[in-house]
């Protein structure tokens, strides 16, 4: 039998990525007046994902999650949050209408501040100093006082997480989401870019499928479902004292959520089924993702899966595969074969980012959008020959026209990676970048479709 769970068991366990603060009264303050703040999303709506989600896994709709690397404080605007919003619906108007398959929305956003590092400290010139772990530990700049992790940070992140979710509610749900603003949705160097002149023409079938169903007396004002789009938050459930203190008990149901975001997941470095962080989220009702690399062992996934879901409730766990495109035909099978055989219900999906980041020949890391196509592909192969169902995409990526991954339609190359190379850590895709993975994977779910209805056929 499990172990009693609080909010605060996990501070008796390994804990990796959470920074070493210097003053523990400040941090304790901090984390007590967080106690005092509302939720920033509430349980209901973790519900409705979860839901949502649990159709995913069956294979009745895809997930579709993305947004900023790391969110930054600097950048914070309201432009910023709608051009990467906008992406997002072009991208499941592209998936939703091309592949006739639902699409449930998650954006990395309001909350996606904190970053693990492989090393605790970063030497510059023969000066070390602690790493940068996101805007709500420490700074930029490589300074002893920006490196410094300062508690009050996360003060200033839960006010620009609120901020945000509030502009992000207003565009799903005022009018801006309506399909028939889809050609508006265009941004202006997509417009002009070969993807541009594609998804136009995808824009305007649906115009007119949408004027038939106004014909038939389908419209924004008798349909809510084309004026308004369910959209959800999630980021890395890193910094645990944070997470703690914007957890709360839901008086409908009396269980615990994690009202700092609707979904939370746990990264690559941990996953530790002994560790805090599986220990923090074991006791929390959200939807939780798990990011699965290379190195997990199948044994090891099993276990983490009766740790954060011992009922197997449908719709709980989310499998976020990050394996690279040189390695997913060969790593992803063995792990899905060991969930089968454990007849566990899961959602698959591909981060096809962070196994294909490289050092560019002029010290930028980058990632060749041709490679992570390639993953995309691969991750369908395997489930195509599993017989399983490959449920989402998780993604980094921004409304803004960066210059931070190669090739792709663009044919962005890494002389150019120095023009608008704005990251606060990882690359990101670009608008243009973002709809080539768009019908990558329309084209991969109408496939998978059309195989569905001929093996019934046959069957």
């Amino acid at each position: 039998m499990a172990a009693t769970w609080t909010p605060e068991t996990w501070r008796a366990k390994p804990v990796r990525q959470v920074p070493a603060y210097p003053d523990g009264n400040a941090l304790k303050q901090v984390e007590e007046t967080l106690g005092t703040y509302p939720p920033l999303v509430f349980a209901g709506e973790a519900r409705q994902l979860r839901a949502s989600l649990a159709q995913v896994a069956e294979g009745k709709a895809f997930l579709l999650q993305g947004g900023d690397c790391a969110e930054s404080f600097a950048e914070f605007r309201a432009d910023n949050i709608r051009d990467t919003f906008r992406v997002l619906l072009q991208m499941a108007v592209v998936l939703t209408y091309g592949a006739s398959c639902p699409v449930v929305k998650v954006g990395r956003m309001a909350g996606q501040f904190a970053k693990p590092r492989s090393s605790d400290d970063e030497t510059v010139d023969g000066v070390t100093l602690p790493s940068y772990r996101g805007d709500n530990v420490n700074g930029m700049d490589f300074t002893a006082e920006a490196r410094t992790p300062d508690p009050e940070r996360m003060l200033k992140a839960y006010t620009q997480s609120a901020a945000t979710l509030n502009l992000l509610r207003a565009f799903a749900m005022g009018g801006y989401a309506d399909l028939h603003e889809v050609h508006r949705w265009n941004l202006g160097f997509v417009e002009r870019s070969p993807l541009g002149e594609r998804y136009r023409e995808l824009a305007d079938r649906l115009s007119e499928t949408l004027e038939f169903m106004a014909a038939c007396g389908l419209t924004s004002e008798t349909t809510p479902q084309i004026r308004e789009t369910p959209f959800y938050t999630s980021h890395e459930a890193l910094l645990l004292p944070f997470e703690q203190a914007l957890t709360r008990v839901d008086s409908t149901s009396g269980d615990w959520y994690d009202v700092s975001a609707h979904m939370l997941w746990i990264g690559d470095r941990t996953r530790q089924p002994d560790g805090a962080h599986v220990e923090f989220l074991r006791g929390v009702k959200n939807p939780i993702g798990i990011k699965c690399g290379p190195s997990l062992d199948p044994d090891e996934l099993i276990q983490l899966l009766d740790i954060l879901n011992p009922t197997d409730i449908a719709g709980r766990i989310t499998l976020i595969c990050r394996m690279g495109a040189d390695k997913v035909e060969a790593a992803l099978p063995r792990l899905i074969r060991a969930v089968q055989r454990a007849g566990r219900k899961v959602v698959w999906s591909c981060d096809p980012m962070h196994g294909n980041t490289v050092k560019a020949s002029n010290g930028f890391k980058t990632r060749p959008v041709d490679a992570i196509l390639a993953e995309v592909r691969g991750f369908f192969a395997v489930h195509r020959a599993e017989g399983t169902h490959p449920g989402g995409v998780h993604f980094e990526m921004t409304g803004q026209d960066v210059t931070e991954c190669i090739g792709g339609a663009q044919a962005i190359t890494e002389a150019r990676l120095a023009d608008r190379y704005h990251t606060h850590c990882d690359p990101r895709l670009n608008a243009s970048q973002s709809l080539e993975l768009a019908f990558l994977l329309a084209e991969q779910l109408k496939q998978e479709r059309s195989d569905l209805k001929r093996r019934a056929v046959a069957g």
